[in-house]
């Protein structure tokens, strides 16, 4: 009778454990279509932030009133801030306060109260000398498109605010056709660029997340002609020859060697180190330029990763992360 209560016993252990402790299954599919797509991205913010400060009849009265690159407007006179355009308008009801307009400013995890003083430029109108944004607009390379969810992923890391190097908090974005238009090359201690024209009306999906390991959100334009290739995980990567896939100019992808020299799977982001060896990349770009984040990288067959940034004084390296770290994340989207 003991031996059996006790074996019941374990049972019900056994049983509480698979419950308490499920297994963790990730969604996303086991093949999906690798990008390499120049792609335009438009992101409006959460916030209106500050991006800078101008004189007004020779002085600084944004500075002077408190703020601080990077400060991001919550409220003014207790009115939620959502975007440029409101917050012109909410100083102009406000601007004859002799006190000056009590605004709320979000800096790092603190909400800070100021308070405006405004100034009367030599034509009559009220300034505020502080600079503001409420949107970012650049380029990067699409990295997969999961053809079962339809949720793709791009750049492999954060948009982050050029003045701040903080994340940027996401309202709603879109990623649209971009044509490689020329590209500045790098050099040791100087990395280049890409340059593209947009096409803003040819919309390819939404941004739902900025998060650390990339963009991610819903494609929506067409993926039937697209080929879908098996996904790598952390230990089909090995170190030796590769490819990436980015284009060069105007829409055309293709496809560039390289060789893994280290693999880290013990850091969030720059899982793999590599060096470009393709003699035509190397020529034309000097090896990794801002715009090629996100492109795919593929190793025997399998997409295995994405490029994510220059090796700055050794630009013909780079970084990668894992494509699986991407999948993860990008699930929150479907």
């Amino acid at each position: 009778m003991i031996l059996l209560n006790l074996k019941k016993m374990l049972q019900m252990f056994a049983l509480i454990l698979l419950t308490v402790f499920p297994s963790i299954v990730f969604a996303y599919s086991s093949y999906v279509i690798p990008g390499g797509e120049n792609i335009g991205i438009h992101l409006e913010t959460k916030y209106v932030t500050v991006v800078g400060f101008y004189k007004v009849e020779n002085h600084y009265i944004g500075e002077e009133s408190g703020f601080q690159i990077g400060d991001q407007i919550l409220s003014i006179e207790n009115e939620e801030v959502t975007d440029i355009d409101q917050m012109i308008s909410l100083v102009d009801t406000y601007k004859d306060q002799e006190n000056g307009i009590a605004v709320s400013v979000l800096r790092g995890q603190q909400e800070i109260p100021l308070s405006m003083s405004l100034q009367k430029d030599a034509s009559g109108s009220y300034k505020t000398g502080i600079y503001v944004k409420d949107q970012i607009n650049g380029i990067g390379t699409l990295t997969y498109v999961d053809p079962t969810t339809h949720v793709y992923g791009a750049l492999g890391h954060e948009i982050a605010d050029r003045n701040t190097l903080e994340k940027v908090e996401l309202k709603e974005g879109t990623i649209f056709k971009s044509d490689v238009t020329n590209v500045r090359k790098s050099s040791d201690g100087n990395p280049g660029e890409k340059q593209a024209k947009f096409y803003h009306d040819m919309i390819f999906g939404d941004i739902q997340q900025n998060e650390d390991t990339g963009i991610f959100g819903t494609f929506t334009s067409e993926i039937s002609s697209m080929d879908a290739i098996e996904v790598g995980k952390p230990e089909d990567v090995q170190t030796g020859k590769a490819r990436i896939r980015t284009v060069l100019q105007g829409d055309t992808i293709e496809e560039f060697e390289i060789e893994i020299l280290e693999i880290n799977a013990h850091v969030p982001t720059k899982n793999i180190l590599f060096q470009v060896t393709d003699s035509r990349l190397l020529d034309e770009t000097g090896g990794i330029v801002a715009g090629m984040s996100g492109s795919p990288i593929i190793q025997n067959g399998k997409l295995i990763g994405a490029v994510t940034h220059v090796v700055v004084n050794d630009t013909d390296k780079g970084y990668g992360i894992f494509i699986t770290s991407m999948l993860e994340e990008g699930e929150k989207s479907d």
